[in-house]
């Protein structure tokens, strides 16, 4: 009977040994840089983006609410940062290298680029990621939490934000974090 019990207790352990995974996730790393200063922390409710001001379709409105909240994390290379900055992107960039982000889109180079992934289902996606780096200016990663996302519903409301009818205005800020006196930086990412 001491054998069972001792065997089985083993056997508990092993599993839960075996259970827990190491890896880490993206909430977790968006949390965990909450009180770093070296990070520009963003959360937005998309009821924010809800306003008068826009000038949607009731189907784009429609698509809005499949957006529950947007939370952005970006790193701006700055003289005292700038030797941490290789370590800091691909901690961010190993986490949404795991097998759960889908890829959606990539582009860029070496030194710039944005990759594009997702959770969920093709047809449902939940939640929406966009990394952007560049080796000069910083890092930025978007995440776009919502409920059964759908791609091509949700291309037609960037094509609403292109055209000027989502008044996005309280986002405007994210994009001067990357500013020198020179130039911004020029990844052409549409939020």
């Amino acid at each position: 009977m001491i054998l069972i019990k001792y065997v089985l207790g083993l056997g508990l352990a092993a599993l839960t040994l075996f259970s827990c995974s190491n890896e880490k996730s993206l909430q977790r790393y968006l949390v965990d840089r909450q009180d770093d200063d070296s990070f520009l922390k963003i959360d937005i409710a998309a009821s924010l983006l809800q306003t008068d001001n826009n000038n949607l379709s009731q189907e784009e409105k429609d698509i809005l609410e499949t957006v529950k909240k947007i939370n952005v994390v970006a790193y701006p290379i700055k003289g005292e940062n700038a030797a941490d900055y290789e370590v800091k992107r691909q901690e961010l960039k190993d986490i949404i290298d795991q097998e759960q982000y889908k890829m959606l889109m990539k582009y860029g180079s070496n030194k710039q680029g944005a990759t594009l992934k997702y959770l969920g289902e093709e047809d449902a996606i939940d939640e929406i990621i966009v990394f952007a780096s560049d080796d000069e200016k910083g890092f930025a990663l978007f995440r776009l939490l919502g409920e059964k996302m759908e791609p091509a519903k949700m291309m037609k409301l960037m094509t609403a934000i292109e055209k000027g009818d989502l008044d996005v205005s309280k986002l405007e800020s994210i994009g001067n974090i990357f500013q020198d006196k020179q130039s911004p930086l020029e990844l052409n990412l549409e939020i």
